[in-house]
């Protein structure tokens, strides 16, 4: 069986989740016979990993004097050529210039380069929409010069391109949803991306979701029949080495580190407001919030406001061995988000041998025995749970060892089984 697969990034050019999670799912389902993978990006850097699937740029595929096969394809475009402003997941060392912006007009043509290939940033910039648009038509040329069984595409940017590929080839198509609007704006969705994901949602043969939270909400509040919807849990890919990153802090010190985008989504006021809680209690503790995002000023200023600050950093985004490096450090983990699909960094934090906390109110609670789990706005609860850890070392030698044990059965080869299923039942 082989599928065409349709991402927006890719290791090592990611900004978040979505890119760990599809290169996690690539690799997993390597270990499983007579599966192959084409995997899709708007832009390929040469620089990816494809030891376990073909990679392919849509920037170096030529469409001039193409021929389309659409019928009802063009009328699936209209929709996304709309005055936007939207931010989805946007690459933190990029969000001071990127305040707001608009798409306007009707789009009739597709701009080429001298080559008649489309050029892509392969990022979340202004032009967002234009090239979700761009990319859903290389798509349909991609999917007619190509040999394979079912489509899959991941999350909302991508759903146009599997619809494109489905309009050409009549290949079953699964949209993988890693997360909503309702969870990036809490509530507040923007219609166009509403629209977006509706659609791709309904055009799909099946629809993957990352949690039993997120297979609610696609239920609910988008009309999808229950019988459409799977949960196939994410899972952490094994990481070695991480012996290797020392570890520095002062002697008697506990450090609580929140990593992660700060935006309303992952629940930064609230870590801000349980650290105070915390060091009225004990005051051996540090508390480091590493990311950016369009909430980072507003916790900055309430961290002073709050006279924390000689307690309290902010390193900015962090990748790579950074992570590692941070969550080394690191006595516990805290993801206080308020609306959270799956979440990952939890996993890679039990992986470094770290305790965590999390909310109710994320998908990976579903799937986590060892880990401290409180609502998102319970301040006492969290403050609570976090004196516990940093004050009797035996309590969190539990969490240590028995969240490693834990975590290294998450595999995504277990995953990857599970996503082959859902290929099997849209085959048959």
């Amino acid at each position: 069986m082989r599928v065409l697969m349709f991402g927006w990034e890719f290791p090592p050019h990611i900004s978040g989740g979505l890119g760990t999670a599809c290169y996690g799912l690539t690799k997993g389902i390597s270990h499983i016979p007579d599966l192959d993978v084409i995997f899709v990006v708007p832009k390929a850097f040469g620089d990816e990993d494809q030891s376990t699937m073909q990679l392919v740029g849509a920037n170096n595929i030529p469409i001039k004097q193409r021929k389309l096969n659409v019928s009802k394809f063009a009328k699936q475009l209209d929709y996304i050529e709309v005055d936007s402003k939207l931010v989805p997941y946007v690459d933190p060392e990029e969000f001071w210039t990127m305040n707001s912006y608009e798409v306007s007009g009707t789009r009739k043509f597709v701009q080429t380069n001298e080559k008649g290939k489309v050029d892509f940033t392969g990022t979340y910039g202004p032009n967002l929409l234009k090239e979700i648009a761009d990319y859903a038509i290389v798509s349909n040329v991609i999917a007619q010069d190509n040999e394979f069984d079912v489509i899959h595409a991941h999350d909302w940017l991508c759903y146009p391109a599997g619809i494109a590929a489905k309009e050409a080839s009549g290949k079953p198509l699964v949209v993988h949803v890693h997360a909503t609007d309702f969870d990036r704006s809490g509530g507040s969705v923007n219609p166009t991306v509403f629209e977006i994901e509706k659609r791709g949602m309904n055009a799909a043969d099946k629809v993957i979701t990352v949690s039993n939270l997120t297979r609610r909400t696609v239920i609910e509040k988008y009309g999808i029949p229950a019988e459409k919807v799977v949960t196939v849990y994410n899972a952490v890919e094994p990481s070695e080495n991480l012996s290797e990153f020392p570890i520095k802090k002062n002697e008697g010190e506990k450090i609580v580190t929140f990593l992660g985008r700060i935006t309303m989504q992952k629940g930064p006021e609230y870590f801000i407001e349980v650290a105070n809680a915390v060091l009225k209690r004990v005051d051996n503790v540090r508390f480091v919030m590493a990311g950016s995002g369009d909430m980072m000023e507003k916790m900055i200023r309430r961290a002073a406001s709050l006279n924390i600050m000689d307690k309290f950093h902010f390193t900015g985004f962090l990748k790579g061995d950074d992570v590692f490096h941070m969550l080394r450090m690191s006595d516990l983990y805290v993801m206080p988000s308020v609306s959270e699909p799956f979440g990952i960094s939890p996993l890679e934090a039990m992986q470094s041998s770290v305790p965590v906390l999390i909310s109710h109110q994320s998908g990976v609670a579903e799937i986590l025995t060892y880990a401290i789990k409180t609502n998102f706005w319970d301040i006492e609860a969290m403050a609570d749970a976090i004196h516990g850890i940093v004050s009797y070392p035996a309590l969190s030698s539990m969490f240590v060892k028995h969240g490693k044990e834990e975590v290294d059965s998450l595999k995504w080869e277990n995953s990857a089984r599970n996503v082959k299923s859902v290929y099997d039942s849209v085959l048959v």
